[in-house]
């Protein structure tokens, strides 16, 4: 039987950045996966290949083109299909590669199969038939989630998939049905909107994206609108069915929406299922999520886990740093102890929108006197080269203190021009950091400049 310091089951982006960590430090670290390749849902279903099927859609449908020239493409679905699907291939093949290289180059032992917790610091490994144990004085759970597939949903069907599946579609319908104005569904409505697609957007909250700022929000929706994305809210769903030429819906207001295909893009739910949590004494919630402490530990200390497993915020971007942060508890390193509270968000929407901080409604919640200042891309040189007349970036400033208390942007690259705010929040920055600041001409992020001076302009007036 085989010892190792940590064994980690899950070789997605959590799994990988605290094996890699550990081993760093010189720990002995296996990683189980049970999967072909490492990735995960990341690499595999999820944040890659739908970004890159974002991306492909966007430049294959010419939507940028109309934009800028007025341009109208038209599509041949089949053609389209198979350049989609052949990028997001190539994509997830390179990235599975990168992390099989960097685990091998941290000494890493990589297991393929199915690993399961077999009683106190064991881990048992099926791989194909073949039963390998190991012992640890630690193990780190992080195999992510799967799409929820409620009973009564025809899943079986080849015009009805979950969120995983979609990536795998065969042919570009002509109308879809989506269930679900969450993340995923609002992205892929985008998506399968700028390629022509017909969609209708369902869910029963009145608005899609409730954790959005209100006006970001609003700028979101009329852009989707815009796309030719039909909002269905708020509208409670009930039996699905295919009916051979299409996929009905019956709605909660007494109505049946029928389209060619539909995707159930409604929550996703922990791996924990075949997983031995009960050989040490562990039960996951209704959702399949483990519950942990401060430093990713479960109620059996030596037992951690992260990432989606243990729900929210189930980014890749947070998976990682609790990742990172699981091993310098594990081990006691004096190192990374905490993810930081300041969690950005990047919605891959067309157009993209990003976040990080309090909303201007959170901010009036709170009792704090505030100001907000905005530039619009449409007033920014780059943004007029690229044709996103659209975009925005919304700074709310404390009022006081002149601190950065939220940052907020729609447009192109937004989950990039995000992290500028993000640093200048962390390190308690003012306002007039940016009006110090000296950008590169044209570009995005001189609209940070002048968010700053309209915020000014909303503080001297209070005064």
């Amino acid at each position: 039987m085989e010892r190792f310091d940590l064994v980690i089951l899950g070789a997605g982006p959590a799994g990988e950045k605290a094996a890699a960590q550990a081993a760093y430090f010189g720990k002995r670290v296996a990683i189980v996966e049970k999967a072909s390749e490492p990735g995960g849902a990341a690499v595999h279903t999820g944040t890659l290949p739908s970004k890159t099927l974002r991306e492909s859609a966007v430049f294959l449908s010419g939507h940028r083109a109309r934009a800028l020239y007025g341009v109208s493409v038209e599509l041949d679905a089949d053609a389209t299909l198979q350049k989609l699907m052949a990028r997001k291939d190539a994509i997830a093949a390179a990235e599975a590669k990168r992390m099989r290289v960097n685990l091998e180059r941290h000494g890493v032992t990589y297991l393929q199969g199915h690993g399961r917790l077999a009683g106190e610091h064991r881990v048992t490994v099926d791989g194909q038939g073949v039963l390998v144990t190991l012992e640890a004085d630690h193990v780190l759970v992080a195999t992510g989630s799967s799409p929820r597939r409620p009973e009564g949903v025809a899943f079986g069907s080849p015009r009805i998939h979950d969120s995983d599946e979609i990536l795998a579609i065969e042919r570009i319908p002509a109308s879809m049905t989506i269930l679900g104005a969450g993340v995923i569904g609002c992205e892929y409505a985008c998506m399968f909107a700028a390629l022509g697609v017909a969609v209708d957007l369902v869910d029963s909250r009145a608005e899609i994206l409730p954790f959005l700022d209100a006006e970001i929000r609003e700028h979101l929706e009329r852009a989707m609108v815009g796309l030719g994305i039909r909002l269905r809210q708020p509208h409670r769903w009930g039996a699905i069915a295919d009916v051979g030429d299409g996929v009905t819906v019956e709605l909660g207001d007494g109505s049946t929406l029928k389209n060619e295909d539909l995707l159930f893009a409604a929550g996703r739910v922990g791996n924990t299922f075949d997983l031995g949590l009960d050989s040490v004494g562990l039960a996951a919630n209704g959702r399949g999520h483990l519950e942990v402490d401060e430093g990713y530990r479960t109620a059996v200390p030596h037992v951690l886990a992260v990432g989606d497993v243990i729900g929210f915020p189930a980014l890749a971007s947070t998976s990682m740093e609790q990742g990172w942060v699981a091993v310098c508890h594990a081990f006691g390193f004096d190192y990374k102890r905490e993810v930081h509270a300041t969690l950005p968000y990047g919605i891959y929407t067309i157009p993209e929108v990003s976040c990080v901080g309090l909303t201007e409604a959170e901010a009036e919640a709170a009792g704090t006197a505030h100001v907000v200042g905005r530039a619009r891309f449409g007033d920014n040189a780059r943004g007029q080269i690229q044709g996103d007349a659209e975009g925005m970036l919304k700074l709310v400033v404390d009022a006081e203190s002149r601190t950065l208390l939220g940052v907020h942007v729609i447009g192109e690259r937004a989950s990039e021009l995000v992290h500028l705010g993000q640093a200048a929040m962390l390190m308690g920055a003012t306002v007039d950091l940016f009006i110090d600041m000296v950008f590169n001409f044209p570009t995005l992020s001189e609209a940070y400049k002048y968010a700053a001076y309209d915020a000014l302009g909303a503080l001297a007036q209070r005064s």
